[in-house]
């Protein structure tokens, strides 16, 4: 018997150039999450980065107020745990894709701010942030900035839950998000190599079956999303 209930995504919109001032803007939507993402070149890296010839990518991530049932607080003194574990996880997952010799001594800030939140906002983060980041290496390449595309390929995100029927199911909502035995978040390449996958069980510890499961299932959407950013990238 099938372990597996649900293998495709929510419905996926990218809206590519939503901010005339950033190299790369757009606003990824899943299902009903929303997240605007911008991509900003800074012609210089971090002090411990200087004389490498080598580039940076960064990602920095906030629930803006308004973006859930009760309203968010805006961190005004610094990033909470939270918001620093979900943007240390953005930039480790763009940075997987990127070969920083080629994009030079410079950095690229990816920027996500949700504007609602129904489950999903990091994945989703991280499959808008990657269109933004190659909307503005294709703006840096176009301008005789930098010679080769540094991307080695595409790289999106999503969660895959278990349910309390053992069923897995892929790209939760907030719902199915609270109500789930396991959350596991995959993060993968086009070619299907596997960047990070984050899993815990919320209740009773999960099988290796419905690991393998899990990410079966995950591998499985994601080939949705990657075609959702292949048309969004060459719209």
């Amino acid at each position: 018997m099938s372990l597996i209930k649900r293998s495709h995504p929510r419905e996926i919109k990218i809206t590519k150039n939503i901010n005339p001032y950033a190299h790369g803007s757009v606003i990824c939507e899943c299902g009903n999450t929303k997240v605007h993402i911008t991509a900003s070149v800074d012609e210089g890296v971090p002090p411990w980065m200087r004389g490498t010839e080598k580039g940076w990518v960064t990602a920095e991530y906030n629930m803006l107020p308004g973006s859930t049932h009760d309203r968010i607080r805006r961190e005004r003194k610094g990033a909470s745990g939270r918001t620093s574990e979900i943007q240390r996880l953005i930039g480790r997952a763009l940075r997987a894709v990127v070969d920083m010799k080629k994009l030079g001594e410079r950095q690229i800030i990816v920027d996500c701010d949700v504007l609602v939140a129904d489950g999903g906002t990091r994945t989703t983060s991280i499959t808008g942030g990657f269109v933004a980041l190659k909307m503005a290496i294709d703006k840096l390449m176009s301008e005789g900035k930098i010679s080769e595309n540094p991307i080695r390929e595409n790289l999106a995100a999503l969660s895959v839950g278990l349910n309390s029927e053992g069923k897995v199911i892929a790209d939760l909502n907030y719902e199915e998000d609270s109500s789930c035995e396991a959350d596991v978040n995959i993060v993968m390449t086009e070619s299907g190599r596997i960047v990070e996958v984050q899993g815990t069980a919320e209740g009773e510890p999960f099988t290796r079956e419905q690991f393998d499961a899990i990410v079966d299932c995950g591998a499985e959407a994601l080939k949705t999303v990657f075609q959702k950013q292949n048309e969004a990238l060459n719209a």
